[in-house]
């Protein structure tokens, strides 16, 4: 039987893929910890884990009309972001895929009629929230697939996506990790102060109360308060948390939704990325699993 043998909260901001040198540069002489702390969460997790698979919650595919997982047996190619070609250029990538493992999840969520499908079209693009996380944490030899975060889901439907994911993983012979890969609070500085604002210090984040609200649930995540995560969602809105917070709700849903105890743990700190609030929080397994 497989099953989830970790889960994170991570940033994909376009920073970390900066050279060293430039990354110091924009942020007065140090390094951000969105980068270095990715370092240290694969010497001290990934790497230990034995898992043989990934899914990636990627809030930069957002769909319509139905949540998308990838079938695909191996991607490869080189990546240039369309949003920002000047920063993210020419990377190369060779993931390969798990599609049955894809095809799993999408007769899990059917099963509980979901609008979910597994999709291997040699087309579909791939976006930086997966590619930059793969960067710094992908081996050559682990499956990684991608799933969307449907934009029109309400914050239930993405609930009962992670619980097709549990049932999915734990019918076939898989130890997976689950990356919710998106920033908290997503509001941008304009773009003639946007330059000023690259330091990752959070007193550049756009506003004090969308620093207060990320900081709030950064507490609550560190202490395994999931259910207070999710039960204030319409609050958190208000700061228009990346991709509605799709992904880390449909992470909490594979983790136990409401019951879900699993602390937090942070890999470096909670840094600005141009007005955004950004974190990496990792989630073990407890001894006596995700929930209470």
């Amino acid at each position: 039987m497989g099953a989830i043998v970790g889960a994170g909260l991570l940033s994909h901001a376009p920073v970390i893929m900066f050279p060293e040198a430039q990354r110091v540069e924009v942020n007065g002489g140090h390094d951000f910890t969105l980068a270095t702390g990715l370092i240290r969460l694969r010497s001290e997790v990934i790497d230990t884990t034995g898992h043989d698979a990934v899914l990636v919650l990627d809030t930069h595919w957002a769909t319509t009309t139905e949540t998308v997982v990838t079938a695909h047996r191996h991607r490869s190619g080189r990546f240039t972001s369309d949003e920002m070609p000047s920063e993210v250029s020419q990377v190369p990538y060779a993931i390969p895929g798990d599609p049955e493992l894809a095809h799993a999840v999408a007769a899990a969520a059917e099963k509980n009629s979901l609008f979910l499908t597994a999709n291997d079209d040699p087309h579909l693009p791939l976006h930086y929230a997966t590619l930059n996380l793969w960067s710094y944490l992908g081996r050559p030899d682990v499956p990684w697939l991608s799933m969307s975060v449907c934009q029109t889901a309400t914050a239930e439907d993405h609930l009962r996506l992670g619980e097709a994911v549990v049932d999915a993983v734990a019918g076939v012979a898989r130890r997976v990790l689950v990356l919710a890969s998106g920033g908290l609070s997503h509001r941008f500085w304009p773009l003639s102060e946007l330059r000023d604002r690259m330091a990752g210090d959070p007193a550049n984040i756009i506003s004090p109360a969308a620093r207060a609200a990320d900081e709030q649930r950064i507490a609550w995540l560190e202490t395994g308060r999931h259910d207070q995560v999710i039960t204030t969602m319409p609050e958190y809105r208000r700061h228009a948390p990346e991709g509605d917070f799709g992904h880390y709700l449909t992470l909490a849903g594979a983790l136990g939704g409401l019951r879900c105890i699993a602390p937090g743990r942070r890999y470096g700190e909670y840094e600005n990325a141009i007005g955004t609030g950004q974190v990496h929080l990792w989630f073990d397994r407890p001894a006596g699993g995700w929930t209470d």
